[in-house]
């Protein structure tokens, strides 16, 4: 016979109860919890990522930059006359002395001035010669002249003479005593008169032959003139070294100023440098640098500092102070690392992919096991081309993840494997 149980129907009431309130207090707990708890951490593979520890004590501050080789001394070779190009000797590459003709030009004018003037110079010649037989006629003239007013005046002096004599003896009036010394007297002045005209024709003589042999000269100076200009139709290279650059063709026409080649000096080459404007601040003429040719390090000093910058680049001129090694010629490509200065005691590390000078930016640092990397504000103060200072943020030991971190900007911890 079954017994009832009194009270059942009420205890089960209760305890589903019980489980409902627990139930309903365990909700907003457990969301609570949860809430509480950090989110999990994205795994990364460390064998991807690139770390480097922070460091203390000397660091080198250094600049870098890409640019050429360049000749120290060019020479631009123009044209000095109108002309066309008949000839082109050489072409870039050749060896050159200060003689080597590299183009002929051709003016038919310039050639027929310079025939002109040498026709000019044997006419004034001509001339000159036949200056000097007249004159040297009309000087036999007047020394015919002289001698025979001097036979005259001789002939009256000794006839004056004799008529004295005879007067001191009464055998002849005075009246002809008066008479020969008169005529004496006037043919010595005549005499005298015609000395004087033969010396000045002399004079004239040598003054009329200065003035053809200055007209001569003046011909032949302007004859030299024009055949040197014909010479120059000849371009030479002015300068030995090696032809760089060749810009007139066969049958061109050229007008004065006209650049007709380049020519440089390959053993004496500088370095052009381009350093980005962030970083020329610091660059002063004088500092320690060195290029690298690819084939070779040359130690040099910056030398020259262009005043602007172009496309955000400022250009250096290194002096190189080493041998050149083999290879190296004009145009080559280079890269160039100039020093600012040595910091002799400062904490330090591997320069970043991101971090600019006096800048702060957010690093990755390991835990001590290695397994966890924490995002960490880093103040960075001077920078190098391979390392900058570290101002705040990280200790000696410290080790910081420097490669690219943009996929997780998102996230402030990460999971090493």
């Amino acid at each position: 016979m079954d017994v009832p149980r009194t009270g059942a129907r009420r205890r089960k009431l209760i305890r589903r109860s019980v489980l409902a309130l627990l139930l309903l207090a365990a909700v907003p707990l457990i969301t609570w919890g949860l809430s509480r708890l950090k989110p999990a951490a994205p795994s990364v593979d460390r064998a991807t990522l690139w770390t480097d520890e922070v460091k203390r004590g000397p660091m080198v501050r250094q600049v870098r930059g890409l640019g050429v080789l360049v000749p120290e001394e060019v020479l631009w070779i123009p044209a000095t006359h109108d002309g066309r190009v008949e000839r082109v000797r050489l072409r870039p590459g050749a060896n050159v002395k200060p003689d080597t003709i590299l183009v002929e030009l051709t003016n038919p004018d310039m050639v027929l001035e310079a025939e002109d003037l040498r026709w000019q110079v044997r006419s004034a010649e001509a001339s000159l010669r036949d200056l000097r037989v007249k004159l040297e006629t009309t000087q036999l003239d007047l020394r015919a002249t002289l001698a025979r007013a001097e036979s005259e005046y001789v002939q009256a002096k000794l006839k004056s003479d004799r008529e004295e004599a005879l007067a001191k003896e009464g055998l002849t009036p005075d009246l002809n005593v008066r008479l020969a010394r008169a005529t004496a007297e006037e043919l010595a002045k005549r005499f005298e008169i015609d000395r004087k005209r033969l010396d000045i024709s002399s004079a004239s003589t040598e003054a009329q032959i200065a003035v053809q042999q200055v007209q001569i000269e003046k011909i032949r100076a302007a004859l030299k003139l024009k055949q040197s200009q014909v010479e120059g139709l000849k371009i030479r290279a002015g300068a030995g070294g090696v032809l760089q650059q060749m810009a007139v063709e066969v049958g061109q026409r050229v007008t004065p100023g006209t650049v007709i080649a380049k020519v440089a000096q390959p053993s004496r080459l500088k370095a052009e440098i381009r350093i980005p404007e962030t970083q020329a601040k610091d660059v002063m003429i004088g500092q320690v640098a060195s290029i690298d040719t690819h084939n070779g390090v040359i130690p040099g000093r910056v030398a020259r500092i262009d005043p602007a910058a172009v496309s955000g680049n400022v250009t250096i001129d290194v002096h190189l102070e080493g041998a050149l090694p083999a290879g190296a010629r004009p145009d080559l490509s280079v890269d160039g690392v100039v020093e600012l200065e040595r910091l002799s005691d400062v904490l330090y590390v591997q320069r970043p992919v991101y971090g600019q000078a006096n800048s702060l930016v957010g690093l990755f640092r390991l835990s001590p096991d290695g397994k966890e990397a924490q995002r960490v504000q880093v103040r960075i103060g001077r920078v190098s081309v391979q390392t900058v200072e570290i101002v705040e943020g990280l200790g000696v030991g410290d080790r910081v993840v420097l490669s690219d971190m943009s996929a997780w900007d998102g996230h402030d911890r990460l999971r090493l494997n």
